[in-house]
C-alpha cells in the first residue's frame, strides 16, 4: 500500500532522505543487481548501513567536505552509494561516462580537481592509471570488482569491499566515527552542491553543471508528485550514470519516493533483464524505442504468414483506435471489441517481449522521437510520454500531463517551471532545478544564465494555441537555404530515422541551393533484410555499397520528401541527394557525444569532400577516414563512396513560382 510522503523541511538532502526511507521503508526494495543470472536484493535499511560504512571508509582515506569524488562505471548498486557515501561526508560525487576514452577522461579529472575516484572494475582503472602522469590531484582509486587487479601496485588502489570493511569497523569500535557522519549529514543544507554533471560536449569542452540539493531534491519531489511515483514502483537503471537522466530517475526520484532500482546484469542481457524485471517506470531516449520497434518488425517479417497477417491487421486496429481509448476519447463499440482481442492475441503478448507489461507511465527525451514510432507504442496501451529537459535544470522544464499526450510536442511547462519565447524564437526557462553555476566557468555561467534566474536553452521552439511547447530545433542549427527557405536539419533527420533500416542521418543545406543527407544505415535491419533475400555481404562497409541497400534508401528519402512536400514551411527542404556514409558515426571517433547527439561542426569538417561531391554533381567520391578501434588503437578506413539523386515534390515548380 503506497504512504503519502510529505517534506517535513529537515529531509532536504539525499543522505537526509536515506535516513527517512531506512525509518519508514526499512523492510521494502531499495535496489536489486541481477549478478551470475541471480536478482540480489537490497532493502532501505541495508542500503543506509551499506552506505554509512562506506562512507566511514572513505573518510578514513581523507575524503573530506568539499572534495570531487569521480564515479565511473556502470549501473552499479556500489556506485549508486557512492554518490550518497560521498554527499554523507560535505564532498560532491561527478559521475564520468564510463564508455568515454582516456584522453576524454583526463580533462574532466583535471577540470573537477578529483582527489579520489571510484570505479567499476579493471577496465577504468587502467584508464585512470593511463593518466597518471596528467593527474597531479587524484590520490585514491578505489575499485568494486578485483578480477585481473590481483598483481596491480595497490599503494593508491584499494578494493571497494575492504574500505568498507574498513569504515564498517570503524563505526563499531569508536562512537566518535559515527556522531562525526551524522553531524556531517545534519550540517549539510539545501544549498550545497549535491552532484556535478559534465556536459557531452557537443559544441566544444564539457561544461562542468553544479546542482544544489534545492535543485535536484526540489525536481525530484516535484516530477514524483506529477506521475504519482510512489514506494511501490519500480525502475530499470541502464543509462550512463553521468547523463542527469540516469541522476534524476535512477537516483534522486528513488531516494524522494523510495522506489526500487534495479541494475542489470550487463549490456548485454539488459532487455532479458527488463523483461525478467518489467518495471512500472521507464525512461529510454527515442534510439531505445527505435531499436526496440526495430527489433519487432525484424522478427515478424520471419515469422509465418498467418502470424504475420494477424499482426499487422491488429497493428492497424491500434493505430486507429488505441491511443483514443488510451486517451479516454469516444472509440465505436467495434473497434473496442477488436481492440480488446487484439491486446490477447497481440498486444499483451507484444508489451510482454519488451518487457513493459507492467509500465505504468514511461518518458523519452534527449530529441525528438519519430511521431509514428511514438504513437506505435501508445496504440499498444503504453502510457508514453514526452518531457524536454537539460542537465542545467536538473532535468525538467516541460512534460505531458496524463490526456494531453501529443506526438508533436513536448508537452505544458512542468510543475513550477516559467517558459518564455524570446524575439528570436529561442527558449528560456526559470524553475527551482535552475543550475547554481559552471564551474571554474563564471563567464559560460553568464551567458547562459541572466541575473534574474533565466536559462537560454540554446533551443528554438513555440507555444501553440493549447499552450503546448513545440521544438523545432537548436536555435544555433536552424538555418535558411539561399532562397530563404527554413531549415530545420534535425527536423528533417528525426522523420529519416522512422525507417528502420536508417541509424543516423545528418542533413546539410544552411546557406545552399539545396538540402543534401549522409546516412547510416541499421546494421542489424538491414543485415537481417539481406539475409532474408539472399544478398551476401562481407561487412558493413560491402552492405553499404550494394544497389539494393542503395533503391531502398532512396524510397525513404524520397517518402520523407513527399511528406515535408504537404508541410509549407519545411517544403522547400527536401533532399536532393543523399550518400551512405562507409562507416557508423561513432562518439569513440568524436561524431557523436557520449550522449549519441550528432556534433555537426566536427562532422562537416571531417567529412568535408564528401559534402563538397553532395553539392558539385559527383556521382561518386574517394575518402579515407581515421577511426578508433575497441582497444583504442587508431587506423583507417577507406572507401568510394556512391551519391544519390532522389525524388523530389513540386520542389522545381515551388522555386520557379518564388522567382
Amino acid at each position: 500500500m503506497a504512504q503519502s510522503v510529505s517534506s517535513t523541511g529537515a529531509e532536504d538532502t539525499f543522505p537526509k532522505l536515506l535516513d527517512r526511507n531506512a525509518r519508514i521503508w526499512g523492510e521494502r526494495p531499495a535496489i536489486r543487481e541481477k549478478d551470475l543470472g541471480i536478482w540480489q536484493t537490497w532493502t532501505w535499511a541495508e542500503v543506509r548501513e551499506e552506505i554509512r560504512a562506506f562512507a566511514a571508509g572513505l573518510s578514513g582515506l581523507g575524503v573530506a567536505k568539499g572534495d570531487k569524488v569521480a564515479i565511473i562505471g556502470s549501473n552499479r548498486p556500489r556506485l549508486y552509494w557512492t554518490i550518497c557515501a560521498v554527499q554523507s561526508l560535505g564532498a560532491v560525487p561527478v559521475p564520468l561516462y564510463q564508455d568515454a576514452v582516456a584522453a576524454e577522461m583526463v580533462y574532466v579529472l583535471q577540470h573537477a580537481e578529483a582527489r579520489f575516484a571510484v570505479v567499476e572494475d579493471q577496465e577504468q582503472v587502467d584508464k585512470i592509471l593511463s593518466l597518471s602522469d596528467e593527474l597531479d590531484v587524484l590520490e585514491h582509486v578505489i575499485y568494486d570488482e578485483d578480477r585481473g587487479l590481483k598483481d596491480y601496485d595497490h599503494t593508491r588502489l584499494h578494493p571497494f569491499a575492504e574500505v568498507q570493511e574498513n569504515g564498517r569497523k570503524a563505526l563499531q569500535a569508536d562512537a566518535a566515527t559515527g556522531a562525526a557522519l551524522d553531524k556531517s549529514i545534519a550540517e549539510a543544507t539545501g544549498s550545497d552542491i549535491a552532484v556535478m554533471l559534465y556536459t557531452s560536449g557537443t559544441t566544444g569542452r564539457p561544461k562542468g553543471v553544479m546542482l544544489s540539493y534545492d535543485n535536484t531534491v526540489v525536481s525530484a519531489r516535484l516530477s514524483c508528485e506529477f506521475d504519482k511515483l510512489t514506494e511501490d514502483d519500480e525502475i530499470l537503471a541502464y543509462l550512463p550514470m553521468a547523463w542527469v537522466g540516469d541522476h534524476m530517475f535512477s537516483y534522486a526520484q528513488s531516494y524522494w519516493s523510495g522506489f526500487c532500482v534495479a541494475c542489470p546484469e550487463s549490456s548485454d542481457t539488459m532487455m532479458q533483464d527488463l523483461r525478467e524485471i518489467g518495471p512500472t517506470y521507464y525512461f529510454a531516449p527515442p534510439r531505445i524505442f527505435e531499436t526496440l520497434l526495430t527489433t519487432v518488425m525484424i522478427r515478424m517479417e520471419d515469422a509465418g504468414a498467418i502470424k504475420r497477417g494477424m499482426f499487422h491487421y491488429f497493428l492497424g486496429v491500434a493505430r486507429r483506435s488505441g491511443e483514443k481509448i488510451l486517451n479516454g476519447e469516444p472509440v465505436s463499440f467495434g473497434d473496442r471489441l477488436l481492440y480488446g482481442i487484439g491486446r490477447l492475441l497481440v498486444y499483451e503478448p507484444l508489451k510482454n517481449v519488451l518487457g513493459l507489461s507492467r509500465m505504468r507511465v514511461g518518458y523519452t527525451a534527449g530529441e525528438a522521437i519519430g511521431p509514428e514510432i511514438f504513437r506505435f507504442y501508445r496504440s499498444l496501451g503504453l502510457n508514453l510520454k514526452q518531457l524536454y529537459g537539460q542537465t542545467e535544470a536538473s532535468v525538467f522544464v516541460t512534460a505531458q500531463p496524463d490526456g494531453e499526450i501529443r506526438a508533436d510536442t513536448v508537452g505544458k511547462p512542468a510543475p513550477e517551471v516559467e517558459i518564455r519565447i524570446d524575439d528570436s524564437g529561442e527558449v528560456l526557462y526559470r524553475s527551482p532545478g535552475v543550475f547554481v553555476g559552471y564551474y571554474k566557468n563564471e563567464e559560460a555561467t553568464r551567458s547562459t544564465k541572466t541575473e534574474d534566474g533565466w536559462v537560454l536553452t540554446g533551443d528554438a521552439g513555440f507555444f501553440d494555441e493549447e499552450g503546448h511547447l513545440r521544438i523545432i530545433d537548436r536555435a544555433k542549427d536552424v538555418g535558411h537555404l539561399k532562397d530563404g527557405t527554413l531549415f530545420a536539419p534535425k527536423y528533417i533527420e528525426n522523420k529519416l530515422k522512422f525507417f528502420p533500416n536508417i541509424k543516423e542521418a545528418v542533413a546539410i543545406g544552411d546557406d545552399r541551393d539545396f538540402v543534401t543527407a549522409m546516412l547510416n544505415i541499421d546494421l542489424v535491419a538491414v543485415g537481417n533484410w539481406a539475409e532474408r533475400n539472399n544478398v551476401s555481404y562481407g561487412s558493413y562497409q560491402e552492405l553499404t555499397g550494394l544497389d539494393q541497400v542503395c533503391e531502398m534508401l532512396a524510397a525513404h528519402v524520397a517518402e520523407v520528401n513527399k511528406d515535408l512536400a504537404g508541410e509549407p514551411r519545411v517544403a522547400g527542404s527536401q533532399i536532393r541527394r543523399f550518400l551512405i556514409l562507409h562507416k557508423e558515426l561513432d562518439a569513440d571517433d568524436g561524431e557523436l557525444t557520449r550522449t549519441q547527439k550528432v556534433r555537426r561542426g566536427f562532422i562537416a569538417e571531417k567529412y568535408e569532400p564528401l559534402i563538397t561531391a553532395l553539392y558539385d554533381g559527383s556521382s561518386q567520391q574517394h575518402i579515407e577516414t581515421e577511426v578508433t578501434f575497441e582497444d583504442g588503437r587508431k587506423g583507417a578506413i577507406s572507401a568510394d563512396v556512391r551519391i544519390v539523386d532522389v525524388e523530389t515534390f513540386g520542389l522545381d515548380a515551388r522555386r520557379e513560382a518564388a522567382e
